[in-house]
């Protein structure tokens, strides 16, 4: 199964263009969308998704049992097949987890109360909640909304799973189970995860783009993606107050302050004066591909 995206453009009334000829062929699996705030990430995942309408392009999941869906059209087609985890969802406080999964799975249309009661309790598991299935879902803690949302988008067995910053805000723990659970799912659906945390991508995904201003501007596996800077990166610590003149005379792509001073990262194809080669890793392609593209757009 995939999902193919071709041109797709957004702008909305305000004149923002969200979305600028993007196109992404995304295969079962787990698929990394990296990019700052603001980069439209959010726009893509709701188009997909079926909530708001693009200005031209199409979206196509092909490999299902209609063969070929066309996702801007045929919404109500492809919703039986989506699970969505936005950025920012709403519970209602005084209800259980078991009876808002109950009546959501109701609404998917499965109408039989046993099914949904073996449904329920088996996504309740699935997730680590059955023990407080009772409990209304403003006691939760952020984590355990998080999976009750993974959850309530696994109803009704999805093909295509969008999740949008599922991690933010989460503490190291609540993330690490939260991994474990993406990784499962990933291995027999097209999951999604739309995020601007790079850890995230490196752990999970065998597949990404990264987005910018609206416009993909990497794709690939993302062990080859850090392969293709090998040699290209440099290091050196300074003084914050030097860091503006060595932006007029390197390509700074990062910084970070380590044990009081400031550490730079530079991209260059020839050596540095004073640098000293670093191994790349995910956070130094995305770096160097947000620059890029900010730079351009800056000229």
């Amino acid at each position: 199964m995939h999902l193919e995206i071709k041109d797709l453009s957004k702008t909305y009334a305000n004149g923002v263009r969200a979305l600028k000829s993007v196109s992404l062929t995304i295969s079962q699996g787990m698929f990394g969308l990296l990019g700052p705030n603001g980069a439209g990430k959010s726009s893509l995942m709701r188009t997909i998704a079926t909530l708001q309408e693009a200005d031209s392009g199409s979206v196509r999941l092909t490999g299902t049992t209609n063969e070929n869906l066309n996702v801007l059209t045929q919404k109500d087609a492809v919703r039986r097949l989506l699970g969505y985890l936005p950025q920012e969802f709403g519970v209602y406080p005084r209800v259980t987890a078991e009876a808002m999964l109950d009546h959501i799975a109701s609404l998917k249309g499965i109408a039989n109360s046993g099914e949904r009661k073996q449904i329920v309790e088996g996504l309740l598991q699935k997730v680590n909640l059955y023990e407080v299935r009772k409990k209304n879902l403003g006691t939760y803690s952020g984590g355990m909304k998080q999976r009750f949302g993974i959850a309530q988008a696994l109803i009704g067995s999805p093909r295509l799973i969008i999740v949008d910053e599922p991690t933010a805000g989460l503490d190291p723990a609540e993330r690490n189970r939260f991994h474990n659970l993406l990784s499962e799912i990933g291995e027999n659906t097209i999951v999604i995860l739309s995020t601007h945390i790079v850890e995230d991508v490196t752990n999970l995904c065998s597949d990404m783009a990264i987005i910018c201003l609206g416009e993909v501007v990497a794709t690939g596996n993302p062990t080859d993606l850090v392969n293709e800077l090998t040699g290209k990166i440099w290091q050196k610590s300074v003084e914050k107050s030097e860091i503006a003149t060595y932006r007029q005379t390197h390509r700074i792509i990062s910084t970070q302050l380590k044990g009081g001073k400031t550490r730079l990262h530079a991209y260059s194809d020839l050596p540095l004066v004073n640098f000293d080669p670093v191994a790349p890793d995910l956070e130094d392609v995305y770096f160097a591909k947000i620059t890029e593209k900010m730079d351009v757009v800056t000229v």
